[in-house]
């Protein structure tokens, strides 16, 4: 089936010599995983290896026989050209860690347009600007919307934070945050993409990520923590 769709690079895998297996987000079909050959040759392609760099926008056309197997593109392009995603250090190291995040938690082939405009807005929001701090502690959070374990607000005047049940309580359990901790967590919940970034310091977006990373493996069954982790702490270590 011959498909066009809008779609994220999710990761790129070197394959022997030439080629890339990439991982894509598309908007009409779920995750899907795409056979590029010769894309390290050295004569001109429109399967450029600069394409496939983490969470790049495209554009592509593809068939997508559905057998469980690897796909083809068949046109590509780029449908939003970042203009410092990719250069600047804090927003490179962001999306290289995102795209590992994505990548451990999105195992199912089926589409979910919301949860792509979701992620899409959301690149293009910190292509765009300065503020982006807190911009991945955000995004972590409003991912799990779409996810399914957003955490219930209904009781966000109690003290702690029960992780495995992502409820609000009054009782500190084994599994809750500490009431420092629920409080930050809180105010991590109140925050917009434009919010202002100095509301926390280094050590509380350390905490604050290392929550959401725990958040997310009592939930996700099989999440690894992703390599880039301890690049992404270099870069906000002040």
């Amino acid at each position: 089936m011959q498909v066009k769709t809008k779609a994220l690079v999710i990761s790129a895998l070197k394959y022997q010599e030439k080629s890339l297996i990439v991982k894509c987000l598309t908007r009409t079909d779920g995750l899907k995983s795409y056979f590029v050959p010769n894309a390290f040759s050295a004569r001109k392609s429109q399967q450029k290896i600069g394409y496939f760099q983490p969470l790049t926008l495209l554009e592509i056309e593809a068939t997508h026989k559905n057998q469980g197997k690897l796909e083809y593109f068949k046109e590509i392009r780029i449908s939003q050209p970042f203009v410092s995603l990719h250069n600047d250090i804090v927003k490179s190291s962001m999306a290289l860690f995102l795209s590992e995040v994505l990548h451990h938690c999105i195992q199912e082939e089926e589409k979910n347009e919301a949860f792509f405009d979701y992620l899409e807005t959301a690149l293009l929001w910190l292509d765009g600007h300065d503020e982006v701090v807190n911009f991945h502690l955000i995004l972590l959070l409003g991912m799990t919307r779409f996810l399914g374990f957003y955490p219930d607000v209904s009781q966000d005047d109690a003290s702690y934070f029960e992780l495995t049940e992502g409820v609000f309580t009054h009782y500190h359990g084994v599994s809750c945050l500490s009431e420092h901790e629920t409080m930050l967590f809180k105010k991590l919940i109140e925050l917009k993409f434009n919010s202002e970034g100095k509301c926390f310091v280094a050590a509380e977006r350390k905490v604050l990520l290392k929550i959401l990373l725990d958040y997310y493996a009592f939930h996700l069954d099989g999440f690894r923590r992703p390599k880039s982790l301890e690049v992404l702490g270099e870069v906000f270590s002040s």
